[in-house]
């Protein structure tokens, strides 16, 4: 294990994610967006899990309708959610009327809730994890656990948690598959000062394909 967390080698990354949530039972997980974890979400849709015990989180989310093709929440609620019937689904996008609005209200409820049992981040070819992106003053707050986030390179604002919010959580799962993530997984790997590999937890699980891993 190393600094920036376990990293398992797997066949097929979507497969391992979903029997992963399986063994681990959590309580509360927190979905991500993109490709990968659109795959892995529709996996979740017939794995062995007890939905009406979990509630289902954001960990980041565009300022967009949730019918919006870029609404994370669209994407897992058409993935597998709305089939499941999780005990809970708590919309980052509805949680307020403004993004600001909605990042208060969002930081409230993660802050009273239990810890999370398991959040779900990616990893982008810059190296950015949720809406944690390169050089963003996002990565140094210490205090809030949702904000407001987004630069001139992102067309939507953005709601994300914040590394306090990543620390709180009982694990963090990391999905990496792909050539595209091979150059920014060799970056964390070497401790270089990416987003992604910042994130502490109290456990933190890599799960890499071949692709991916480039052979490392």
């Amino acid at each position: 294990m190393s600094l920036y967390g376990d990293e398992r080698r797997v066949e097929h990354v979507p497969a391992a994610f979903a029997e992963l949530v399986a063994a681990e039972a959590p309580a509360s997980i927190a979905l991500s967006g993109g490709d990968t974890a659109r795959s892995c979400y529709e996996l979740l849709a017939t794995a062995p899990v007890d939905w009406s015990g979990v509630d289902a989180y954001f960990g980041d989310e565009r300022w967009v309708p949730v019918h919006d093709p870029g609404s994370n929440e669209g994407m897992a609620r058409l993935a597998f959610l709305d089939e499941v019937e999780p005990r809970a689904i708590h919309s980052l996008r509805g949680a307020g009327h403004t993004a600001g609005d909605a990042a208060l209200a969002y930081d409230a409820l993660v802050r009273t809730a239990p810890p999370l049992g398991l959040v779900h981040l990616g990893l982008g070819p810059d190296g950015h994890t949720a809406s944690l992106f390169p050089g963003s003053p996002t990565l140094d707050e210490r205090e809030r656990l949702v904000v407001v986030a987004g630069d001139d390179q992102h067309p939507h604002p953005r709601l994300t948690f914040t590394y306090p919010a990543l620390a709180r959580a009982a694990l963090v799962v990391f999905t990496v598959a792909g050539t595209d993530k091979r150059d920014a997984l060799a970056a964390v790997r070497r401790g270089d000062d990416l987003p992604a590999g910042r994130v502490r937890a109290a456990r933190v699980t890599w799960l890499v394909d071949e692709a991916a891993a480039g052979g490392a």
